[in-house]
C-alpha cells in the first residue's frame, strides 16, 4: 500500500478524540485525553518508522506536535531509532532507551537516590514515578548534548516549545482547565512506562534482549501491538496491524529467537512487577567480558 489507511484513519481518530475531550466536563475528559495522548506517541513511533507513507517526511507532519508536552518528537526519533541497533540494547550508555545504569555509577549514588530508583524499578514506580524521572533524566542529557554544541537537539527543542505552544493555546481556547489537560499528560505518559517497563532485558546475546506480551487487549491497541516487541524490532517497517498476524502464525520461531522472554498478557505483568522489581537498577552484565 503505498498510504497505509488504518494507520492514516487512526490519526485522524485520535486527534478527533482528542478535541472531543477539550469540551467534556474534567471527569470525562481526563480519561479519554489520557488515552489519546498515549495513543498518539504509539502514532509517533508508527511515523518515525515510515509509517503510513513510505517517505517518513509526508507523515511527520502529522505527529509532530506531542500532545503529552514533554518529548519532542525528532528528539524521540532520533534516540528511538539509536536504540534500534539490537547489538547495543540495555546498554547503559549506548541504548538510549536503557533503564539500566553503570554499576560503577550506582555506587556512587546516595542511599536516597537508590531507593527513588529501586521504587521506580517496579511497575507501580515506573507508572507514578517514571513520568518524572524519564522527564528529568532525558532532559538532562539532551542539556549536556546542547551544551556541547549538538545544534539538532536544539532545535529539536525550538520546534518542540512552538508546538507545545499551539496545543497549550488549543487547550486554553477550550473550557478544559489546564491543570486537567497537564494531569491527563503525566497519566498518558505513566501509561506508556507501561509498555516500557520491560521491553528489554539484560542478556549476554542480544536476541534474548527483547520481549513478547502475547497481549491482545486495550493496552495491545494503544501501543500498537509493540507489546510484540521482538516482532517490531526484527521487522521495524512492519505496520502495526501486521504484527499479530505475523507473531501468531510464526509463534514458536520468535519464541525461539528471544529464548522465551516471554508474558502471557499485560494482567500478567500487572501481579508478578506491581510492586516486585523484575530487575536490579545497575546493569547485571556490565562491562560485558
Amino acid at each position: 500500500m503505498r498510504i497505509e489507511w488504518p494507520t492514516l484513519g487512526l490519526i485522524v481518530l485520535c486527534y478527533a478524540v482528542w478535541a472531543g475531550a477539550l469540551v467534556l466536563p474534567v471527569w470525562a475528559a481526563i480519561p479519554l485525553l489520557t488515552l489519546a495522548i498515549a495513543l498518539q506517541s504509539s502514532l509517533q513511533h508508527e511515523v518515525l518508522h515510515g509509517h503510513p507513507f513510505g517517505d517518513r517526511r509526508l507523515g511527520e507532519p502529522l505527529v509532530f506536535a506531542s500532545l503529552n508536552l514533554a518529548i519532542p518528537y525528532t528528539r524521540f526519533r532520533d534516540t528511538h531509532l539509536a536504540h534500534h541497533m539490537d547489538a547495543r540494547l540495555t546498554d547503559p550508555y549506548d541504548d538510549p532507551e536503557s533503564n539500566y545504569l553503570d554499576p560503577a555509577v550506582w555506587a556512587t549514588m546516595t542511599p536516597a537516590i537508590r531507593r527513588l530508583l529501586q521504587a521506580n524499578n517496579t511497575l507501580l514506580g515506573r507508572m507514578v514515578l517514571g513520568p518524572l524521572i524519564g522527564q528529568v533524566t532525558f532532559m538532562a542529557a539532551d542539556w549536556r548534548l546542547i551544551r556541547a554544541g549538538e545544534r539538532g537537539v536544539l532545535a529539536g527543542w525550538l520546534v518542540h516549545i512552538a508546538a507545545s505552544a499551539g496545543v497549550l493555546a488549543l487547550v486554553a481556547w477550550s473550557p478544559l482547565p489546564l491543570w486537567a489537560y497537564l494531569v491527563a499528560c503525566y497519566l498518558g505518559l505513566g501509561v506508556l512506562k507501561i509498555r516500557t517497563f520491560l521491553e528489554h532485558q539484560a542478556h549476554e546475546r542480544a536476541r534474548g534482549r527483547t520481549v513478547i506480551i502475547e497481549d491482545r487487549g486495550l493496552l495491545a491497541f494503544l501501543f500498537l501491538n509493540n507489546n510484540l516487541h521482538v516482532v517490531h524490532h526484527m521487522h521495524p517497517k512492519l505496520p502495526w496491524y501486521r504484527l499479530p498476524a505475523i507473531y501468531f502464525n510464526n509463534r514458536e520461531r520468535y519464541l525461539r529467537r528471544n529464548d522465551g522472554y516471554r508474558y502471557d498478557s499485560y494482567g500478567q505483568v500487572f501481579r508478578r512487577h506491581l510492586l516486585r522489581a523484575k530487575d536490579p537498577v545497575p546493569h547485571p552484565l556490565y562491562p560485558p567480558n
